[in-house]
Formats: structure tokens, C-alpha cells, sequence
């Protein structure tokens, strides 16, 4: 007999399992006096459901060859626990006693932390994204598993939704249910009142398969999951819903949606579920340390990072095509070779201008095409580091870190193992102007916690750091202009960063020596910087050059030794006022490290045209830094 064939004593004993779970689930709202209680009610036969076909244990949550849950709608969350707890994934007492407490890994809004959770997904509308990101990476592994994603009615405007689900058909994504609770109900108040909408029509019009179920009915969610298992497409699953089911004074209220049962009403809510009063079996626990969740471990990879290549420095190459030709050696390497971990390499619409197109050619099976769509394209990406796959994204730096910075956020909170290649960073753009101009990625990573950030000087660097960059474990990003330029060398005409020396994260580089003042240029902007220490030291000056690639990360040695100067300039085409410079001299105080600083960066939006004229115009040429040590230097 297949799982969901329910005979009678499986369709009691999932009864008794929901009336116990929605009685945990007003409890923990109840207890925390807070939270979401109705929505978790209508919604707890199809979590119910969803766990219970889905081949996911306590004993192989932490594996990756297994069917994914994925719940969008995470603010549910009471019942999520609830019904991890009926399978043993936790206990349903600390459930309830730590639900929403500091501390705990019971969070309001559901995180990995818990296992059998697969996405910390507290922004509605990013489930579906990771769901697909989940299918896409055990596609190409070859696994024979399925994907079950829950969401909610109010969620269906979003726009992002639109896009997983036309990245799911285009690449063939059909081991994939989503299950929608349709209970009519969001914040304020209907759904149709909030914002009108034909969900049925949106699902079909980007080629998914729509069915319809009773959602408080186990036989009929069971029948439409069943058929769904069967289909060749990418089903979605429309649950008729009551908010609030079970509880008398909870059903079809909007106040419901968020706001806890207590005294009297958490009584009678108990009553009515036929539960007893769970907060006096809590209150047993006593005193004790918050459940604090489960350690999550990026997956192990197995890959041949090869070679590096070396540029000469009598020849032009942009940073891009430096990382973009060690990409598609990556590929040649790796890809279709037992034992390597599978890459994918994601695309929106710019292979040509990311340089991607070569490892597109190589690896044609790992080039995931996503179409203009990048908010999708992030999380897709995200999740499915998530699923033994290394994955690489490749944008402009407005499209992958500005446009979709809450999407990287979340990568961040997930503990994803993302690789995202950013070029057309900075000032460095050209014509396309000041929309394009992304002079806030510094800033943007430094407000996350596990973001790595590369900043390439030359193309040299920007090959090693990106074979670095898909054997290290983590979210990682390499951000790169779009100019060629000569790499950096060593003063006696060979490449700074060639031979085999490894790319290490965190390391500043020195250019060049001088005890007059010190510059830490970021990235490519080192080359400016070497050329003004030139015509510094014609006119008797002599500057210490850093090449400082990695920001986030302060190599203090180098930073004591660029104080010792007792005039410091920060150098970078990123807003002056929250960049490197703004990073390293905070380090540098918070050492006791003194010294005048001069912070050389973007002050204003920049113009359209050559990047060297914009350069120019926003006074960051080699002249301007030549201008403003000397000036420095006076006093």
C-alpha cells in the first residue's frame, strides 16, 4: 500500500494528528502572545500531508539525496512546528514553551535551524523560488526525488512567483507540488478586497497544471497529490480554506491572522480542538536553556579548481574576462565527470557581457538560462547551493546585489554556498550611466554577516579568486568593472599575481613602498593608484600602494602598516561615504590606530560616458590622486 492510500485507521490517526497539532499550534501563539494562529490552522492538513508523502526523516534532513519541503507562507509557523514535532523532528512541549522566545530556534517566521526545515523564507513570495532552485539541482544530479512547496492566497501578486514558475517549465521542473491554502484571508482583510486576483489563470498561463482539493479533507488532498505525482508538469494544488478551522471564534476572522487566543478563549479554543489545556503540560519543563536548533553544515564539494592562467602585463584584459575564462576551464574540468560536484552557471539574458558564454559552450547541460527575471533567478540560485551543487550566478552588480539585495539577504540567513559574479561594478560601466552604476555593493554585503567579498585588482587575480571562490564553502562574491586594463606588476616586468600561488581570502597586497602616505585601492582601482605613485615619486614623493581586494575582511598588518605613514587614502569608485575606506578606518580606530584620512570615492550619481572620462569627472583619475596626496601632504 503507497502512502497516501488512506484506509480508515491512517485517515484517524491523521485526523487525531491535526487536532493535536492545531492544539500545539494555538498554544505556542497562546504562550508567546503572539503570532499567527488561524492561518496555521488552515493550513495544517496540507502540512500534514505534505510531510507525510514526502521521503524527509529526522535521520536524513541534513542529507541532500531526499525529497525538499519549502514553506513560503513562513509566518505559519505554529503549525510547521507542530507537525515537525508529530514526525520527531523536535520536541513538541519545547515547541511550545520557546515558540517566539529570544534565544530560541523557534523563531517567529520558520528558519533551518529547525530540522526539516529546507527555507527560512519569512518574506512572502521567495518559496516557490526556492522550491524550484531545490528541483533544478536534483535534476541535474540525476535524483529521482520530489519537491513540495507550501504557500499561501495572499502571496499570489507577487511577482517573483511569476518567475519561478516560468523558470520551472523552462527547464523541465515537473517533480514539483505546490500546494496554495486558499482560505480568502490575508492581513486586511479578504483577499479579493486587498488585491483582486486570478490565481487559477496565473498558474495555467505559465504552463503549470492546475487541481483543486478540499484543503480540510485528507482524502481529497491526498487524491489531487496523488495525481500530481503522476503528471508530466509541474503541478500546483488550490486548497479551499477556512482561516481559523476548528475554532469557533477563530473561523473566517482577518483579526485572526494574527493575534493570540488567551484566558477564556485559549479554553475554549482547547475544548473545541479537544486538546487538553497544553500550556499546564509546558509549565512541567521548569526552567531551561531555549532549544537553539541544529548547526547547519554547507555540503562538502568535490572539484578540480586546476591551473590559473596568467596574463602578461603587456597585455589588456578585463577583470570579467579573467573570471569568466576560469569559469569555463572550471567547466572543462569538472563538468560530466564522476565524483566532481555538479556546477551551474545562471544567466539573465547578459552571457555575453558577464562572460559566461564560455562555459556555456563547455558545459551546455550546466548553463541555466532564467530570462530577465532576477529576483527569482537569486533565490533559485540560493537554494540550490543549498542541494550539492555549486551554483553561479553571474550579473550586472545593479541587477544581482542592488535589485535583488533582499533575495541575497536571505541566501546570507540560509547559509547558502552561492557564487555571484558581479561585473559592471562602480563607476565602471560606461555609457549606460548612473542607473547602472553600482556604487553600494560594499555597503550593501557589509550589512550581512556571512557574505565573503572579492573585489579583483586584475585579471590575474580575478582567475585565481574565482577558482578559489567555487572550492571555498560559503556565499561568495567577486565584483568586477567592465574595462580592460594591464595587470598589475611586480616592478621587474612580470605579473604581480601570476605563478601558482593560491588566492587567500583577506590578504591586502603590497604594490609599492613609500613612507610619505599609504593608499588602499580597491580592486582595479590599484592600477590608478600605481600610476599616480609614478608621478608622485618624480616629483620626490613616494606612496606606499595596497591592493586591497578583499574589504570586508581588514588585514590589519597591512592597515598598521599603511597608518605608519600618519596619512592614509582610501580609494575606491564606491560611495565615499560607506565603503572600504568607511570599513577599514573604523578598524583602524577601534585599534588606536592614528593617522589623517582622505576618503577618494563616489560623492554624487555619475555621468554617462567612457568610463576614464567619468573617472575623470568624479575626480578619480590617477591626476586626482596625485592632486589629493599633495594636498594631504600640505596640511
Amino acid at each position: 500500500m503507497v502512502k497516501y492510500d488512506l484506509n480508515d485507521v491512517k485517515l484517524n490517526e491523521m485526523e487525531e494528528a491535526a487536532r493535536r497539532c492545531s492544539g500545539l499550534a494555538v498554544s505556542m501563539v497562546a504562550r508567546a502572545k503572539s503570532g499567527h494562529p488561524a492561518g496555521s490552522l488552515s493550513s495544517m492538513k496540507l502540512y500534514l500531508a505534505a510531510y507525510d508523502m514526502a521521503d524527509l526523516t529526522p535521520e536524513n534532513c541534513d542529507g541532500t539525496d531526499r525529497d525538499y519541503v519549502v514553506i513560503s507562507h513562513g509566518h505559519t509557523s505554529p503549525a510547521a512546528y507542530a507537525v515537525l514535532a508529530h514526525n520527531g523532528f523536535v520536541d513538541p512541549l519545547e515547541a511550545v514553551a520557546d515558540f517566539r522566545r529570544c534565544g530560541s530556534a523557534f523563531q517567529g517566521h520558520v528558519e533551518r535551524a529547525i530540522p526539516g526545515i529546507d527555507w527560512g523564507s519569512g518574506n512572502l513570495g521567495q518559496g516557490l523560488s526556492a522550491g524550484v532552485g531545490y528541483g533544478l539541482a536534483l535534476k541535474k544530479r540525476g535524483l529521482d526525488r520530489h519537491v513540495y512547496v507550501l504557500m499561501g492566497d495572499g502571496e499570489q501578486p507577487k511577482g517573483q512567483i511569476a518567475e519561478a514558475r516560468r523558470i520551472a517549465v523552462a527547464h523541465g521542473i515537473k517533480d514539483i507540488t505546490v500546494l496554495v491554502d486558499m482560505n480568502d484571508i490575508q492581513i486586511s482583510g479578504k483577499v479579493e478586497d486587498v488585491m483582486p486576483v486570478n490565481v487559477e489563470a496565473l498558474w495555467k498561463a505559465d504552463g503549470w497544471a492546475v487541481l483543486e482539493a478540499d484543503g480540510h479533507d485528507f482524502r481529497s488532498i491526498y487524491r489531487a497529490m496523488e495525481e500530481a505525482r503522476g503528471m508530466d508538469v509541474p503541478v500546483v494544488i488550490l486548497c479551499s480554506t477556512v482561516m481559523g478551522k476548528g475554532v469557533s471564534f477563530m473561523e473566517d476572522r482577518p483579526d485572526y491572522h494574527g493575534k493570540a487566543a488567551t484566558g477564556d478563549l485559549y479554553r475554549q479554543a482547547m475544548e473545541e480542538l479537544g486538546q487538553p489545556d497544553i500550556l499546564v503540560e509546558v509549565a512541567s519543563l521548569g526552567d531551561r536553556v531555549h532549544y537553539r536548533g541544529r548547526s547547519l553544515e554547507i555540503p562538502a564539494v568535490s572539484i578540480d579548481i586546476g591551473s590559473p592562467r596568467t596574463y602578461g602585463v603587456e597585455e589588456k584584459v578585463d577583470n570579467r574576462s579573467g573570471f569568466g575564462n576560469a569559469l569555463a576551464d572550471l567547466g572543462s574540468l569538472n563538468c560530466g565527470v564522476e565524483g566532481r560536484t555538479p556546477i551551474l552557471v545562471f544567466d539573465c539574458d547578459l552571457a555575453g557581457s558577464v562572460k559566461t558564454a564560455s562555459f556555456a559552450k563547455a558545459c551546455p547541460d550546466g548553463f541555466i538560462q532564467c530570462g530577465i527575471q532576477e529576483h527569482s533567478t537569486a533565490t533559485v540560485a540560493g537554494a540550490a547551493s543549498c542541494c550539492g551543487v555549486i551554483p553561479v550566478w553571474a550579473d550586472f552588480g545593479v541587477f544581482g546585489l542592488a535589485e535583488a539585495y533582499n533575495q541575497q539577504r536571505l541566501n546570507d540567513i540560509n547559509h547558502g554556498n552561492l557564487k555571484l559574479a558581479l561585473t559592471h561594478v562602480g563607476l565602471d560601466v560606461g555609457e549606460d550611466g548612473m542607473t547602472h552604476q553600482c556604487i553600494d555593493y560594499v555597503s550593501l554585503l557589509a550589512n550581512t554577516f556571512g557574505w565573503k567579498l572579492v573585489v579583483p585588482s586584475d585579471p590575474n587575480q580575478a582567475d585565481r579568486a574565482t577558482r578559489w571562490a567555487l572550492a571555498d564553502r560559503g556565499n561568495v562574491c567577486l565584483a568586477m568593472g567592465r574595462s580592460t586594463l594591464h595587470p598589475l606588476s611586480d616592478g621587474k616586468g612580470k605579473p604581480f599575481f601570476g605563478g601558482d600561488e593560491a588566492f587567500r581570502y583577506g590578504d591586502a597586497h603590497l604594490l609599492r613602498d613609500g613612507g610619505d602616505c599609504a593608499v588602499l585601492a580597491l580592486g582595479a582601482m590599484a592600477s590608478k593608484a600605481m600610476e599616480a605613485a609614478d608621478r608622485l615619486s618624480d616629483k620626490g614623493i613616494e606612496i606606499k600602494v595596497y591592493a586591497v581586494s578583499c574589504p570586508l575582511e581588514v588585514d590589519m598588518d597591512a592597515l598598521k602598516d599603511a597608518c605608519s605613514t600618519g596619512n592614509v587614502i582610501a580609494l575606491e569608485d564606491h560611495c565615499a561615504r560607506t565603503g572600504m575606506g568607511s570599513i577599514w578606518s573604523s578598524a583602524a580606530a577601534e585599534a588606536g590606530l592614528t593617522g589623517r584620512w582622505s576618503f577618494m570615492g563616489v560623492k554624487r550619481y555619475g555621468d554617462s560616458g567612457p568610463s576614464s572620462d567619468v573617472y575623470e569627472a568624479m575626480g578619480l583619475s590617477s591626476e586626482g590622486l596625485v592632486a589629493e596626496v599633495e594636498r594631504l601632504l600640505r596640511g
